[in-house]
């Protein structure tokens, strides 16, 4: 994935531009974790944390990632949603990580 050709505006506000996916975004499946005493999200309610990167918080800005947060809150395709912080959310969807890391760059490109 070309990340600079898919996401122009993005890397145009990025100081660093020689940056990989996971510089930016992680998207991870979220599963019980029987030796974590913190289960930030309920694995049965979420089944992936989503984790927006400084580079992307400083892209957009404190304003903007309230706003990113409201639009990834409205997708249709998220059965659960919940920001346990601005940059931290947990999800329960059909799609897959790819899928995800795409939606939520692509509403980045569309807001930044």
């Amino acid at each position: 994935m070309n990340l600079e050709a898919e996401y122009p505006k993005l890397f145009e506000k990025l100081e660093d531009k020689d940056v990989e996916l996971r510089h930016l975004l992680n998207v991870d499946e979220n599963y019980e974790d029987f030796d974590s005493e913190e289960y930030e999200f309920d694995f049965e309610e979420y089944n992936f944390v989503i984790y927006i990167a400084e580079p992307v918080q400083q892209a957009l800005g404190e304003a903007k990632m309230d706003e990113l947060m409201v639009k990834l809150h409205d997708k249709d395709v998220f059965e659960h949603f919940v920001a346990s912080e601005k940059d931290l959310y947990g999800v329960k969807s059909a799609l897959d990580g790819e899928e995800i890391t795409s939606l939520v760059l692509d509403q980045v490109e569309e807001i930044v």
